[in-house]
Order: C-alpha cells, then structure tokens, then sequence
C-alpha cells in the first residue's frame, strides 16, 4: 500500500524542523512527501524587542547548514549576537592571564566564533523559509504508539489519528518517546548539577566576547547578546541553582558581579530565571529498521561547550546526505536499514569523540572540587601555550573539525 508519507520527523524542534527543511531540499529526495509531528509547532516570534531566555551559541557549521535553505538570512540581524572573542579562565588566576585561554576570530580565517541566538528565532526561520512552507506537512499532536511493519511505519497519535510512513525520524528530545517505543536503550549519567540561565545587563560593555569562568562549583558563562546583554549559563549545584532563581534580585546581582569576577562591571538582572538539570545520555543504537535518531533524542551533553544544538543540526545534516545517496545509488527507499546503518557510523562516531571530548572537559574544569588548582591552571596555560591544540579546540567549538556533511562545508561540492 502506498504509504501517507514517505518520511516523518517526530518532534518539531531546531533539530526536527531542520531536517524536514534539509529532506525538502535535497534534489535526490524530491517528489518524496515529508511530515513533521509536534503538539506545538512553530508559532509566530514575540515582538521584535523582546529576546527569549532559550538562545544557543550556533556554531559556523550549523549557520552554513541553515544558510543551504535560506533560514539563516532571515534572521533580524538584531537578534544575531555575534561574537569575535571567547575568554575562559580559572577561578584563582585572571582573564587574559596566566591560567587562562583567549580565543580569537582573527587567528581563523572566519568572520566570528559564533552568533548567540533565540531558539525560537531559529526555529520560526526554518518554519518560515520557502522550501518547508512549499514542501513539509505540519501535523500537530503528541505522538501515541509506533507500529513496525517491513516496508512501513504506522504512526499513531494521542487524538486517534494514524499515519504511515517509509520512515519515522526521532527528534523529540531527551525523554524521547519515539525512541522508547522503538526499544532503543541508552547510556546515562546524572551530572548532579543544574544550569541556571538569566538575562543581565552589565555596566561595561560585553564587547562581543563570551567570557567563562570556572568557579568552585562549576563555568559560569556570560555569553554575548545583539541588543547589548548577556545571557548567563551558571552551572552549579541544583540547591545553588534554585536558590538563585528564588532569590531577591539584589542577592543575585552580586553574586553573578563576584561570580565573573567584576570584569563586566556592576551586574544587572534583566530578563526571567530559570534552572534546569544536567546529564549525560547516548543511545546504544541509533537506528533499527524504518526508524533513526538525530539530536537530543540520540545524545545530550553538558552545556559546558555549547555544543547540544549544534551537534544535532550536523546529524540531520549528515542524514538527508546519506539518505539521498542511497537512493542515488540504490534506487532503495529511504527507510532501508543498510543507509540507516550508514548514517548511525558516521555520527556515532562524531558524537561519541564530541561527547567524551565534553566530559573530559567537564571533569577537568566542570568542578573545581574534584581536580586540583594546579593541575586546572597547568591544563588552561598549556592549551593557551600550545597553537596546534588551541585550533583543534576553537575547531570543535565552532564545528568545522571532523566528518562534515557537505552542507556544513566551507565549499559545497
């Protein structure tokens, strides 16, 4: 029987969205019928004022990824915070000095690190752009069961409806539910710390640097906004976490001042708090016959690197290439295992090395009460010291080392 689509994506996110959008696109794939669930699709952005507390540090790669379907030109330049510089230091020395990494743009051949975006902004941008309107049908609603056959996948949804397809994609997040009901198992790890993530002003000017301290409980990282503020990621213990967000405003300003050591100048809360916890997770597979995982679903990692986004967007990437040349050469249908497979040792394979690389950083620097002074002093001067491993580093963070899908290249073939 002729299936209702020919791929479905589960979970409208950055991720899901952008894969629908990167399927849409894709000359091998065309004619195919694309759907994208989700209980809450894309809506419209709130005024262009406002600045959401949700943003993402979008890698180089990931830009080049959304510029291959127009999304990234889209954004208001107003909600793109760019940023030049990245200085990291430990919590007994000083920025720019001993015990310290300065990261520049101009010992690259790029432009920036980096931009600091809304989540939403970027996700409104996919949904908007031509290709996804043309191409992708949106379906709304919480996914309910996943039902295997050999050519086909039965998607059902808690109001009752059904769909079939060649092809289930799960992109629904870390407490993935297309992922359980495929009987994917994972690896984790509870961090037993929590981020807590504000908006502030800052009597000096951030001067388009993301600048991270590594104090005794975890990095506390002001991270550049367009508009002049900075977002603030303090990973810390979950009671510090939650203390903060309850806290007078007063009491918080001061510690996020001491916090940063006083770089930026007397801080301000400008923008609503919030905590969330942290982990570490892997699935064991990635994929089992009419059926993968891209993003969160597949893998989260620690905020430390800014990386959870980005990572996610070079799976879906990484998918549609391997999808499309499968059809290319094979004339198979896109939900075969052997291409599924394909894809599964690509990405596994990056994300395993990006997920390691993370939590050894985290295991470093991540708390200050596990390592001692010296050896994280000796670990920051060394790196800062040493050309080759201090490009290897900004690579990584700006996501153009590695396995690239050729989307995400600096020159498409």
């Amino acid at each position: 029987m002729r299936p209702d689509f020919h791929i479905a994506i589960i979970g409208g996110g950055i991720v899901g969205a952008c894969a629908a959008a990167l399927a849409a696109t894709n000359s091998e794939l065309a004619g195919l019928r694309i759907a994208l669930i989700d209980s809450q699709p894309a809506s419209i952005p709130p005024p262009e004022d406002e600045i959401d507390l949700r943003v993402s540090a979008v890698s180089r790669a990931s830009e080049r990824v959304l510029s291959s379907f127009d999304a990234w030109a889209s954004i208001s330049d107003k909600h793109l915070g760019a940023y030049d510089e990245m200085v990291v230091w430990d919590a007994t020395g000083k920025p720019r000095g001993r015990a310290s990494i300065h990261f520049s743009a101009g010992d690259s051949s790029e432009p920036n690190l980096g931009h600091i975006v809304e989540n939403r902004r970027v996700l409104w941008a996919i949904y908007a752009s031509r290709v996804f309107r043309d191409r992708v049908t949106v379906l709304q609603g919480a996914l309910s069961n996943l039902s295997f056959e050999p050519d086909n996948v039965e998607v059902t949804l808690a109001d009752g409806r059904r769909y079939t397809t060649q092809l289930a994609i799960g992109s629904d997040g870390a407490d993935s539910a297309s992922r359980a009901l495929a009987g994917i198992e994972t690896v984790a790890r509870d961090y037993s710390q929590a981020a807590f993530v504000t908006h502030v002003s800052t009597q000096r000017p951030h001067q388009r640097t993301a600048w991270q301290r590594f104090l005794p409980g975890g990095p506390l990282a002001y991270l550049p906004l367009a508009d002049g503020r900075s977002s603030i990621v303090w990973t810390t213990t979950p009671e510090h976490a939650q203390r903060l967000v309850a806290a007078e405003a007063s009491e918080v300003d001061a510690q996020l001042s001491a916090g940063i050591d006083h770089v930026l100048g007397e801080v301000t809360l400008a923008g609503p708090r919030a905590s969330f916890p942290l982990r570490l997770m892997h699935a064991r597979s990635y994929c089992r016959e009419r059926f993968v995982l891209i993003g969160d679903a597949a893998h989260t990692v620690h905020p430390l690197a800014g990386q959870g986004v980005n990572l996610g967007l070079l799976d879906a990437a990484a998918l549609m290439e391997t999808l499309a040349a499968g059809i290319e050469s094979n004339r198979s249908d896109v939900g075969e295992l052997r291409s599924l497979r394909r894809y599964e040792r690509w990405r596994k394979s990056e994300n395993t090395l990006a997920l390691g690389f993370i939590d050894a950083l985290h295991g470093l620097f991540g708390s200050t009460k596990s390592v001692p002074d010296v050896v994280r002093r000796w670990g920051l001067e060394s790196v800062d010291a040493m050309p080759l491993l201090k490009g290897f580093f900004m690579s990584r963070a700006m996501g153009i080392g590695g396995e690239l899908p050729k989307v995400a290249r600096a020159t498409r073939y």
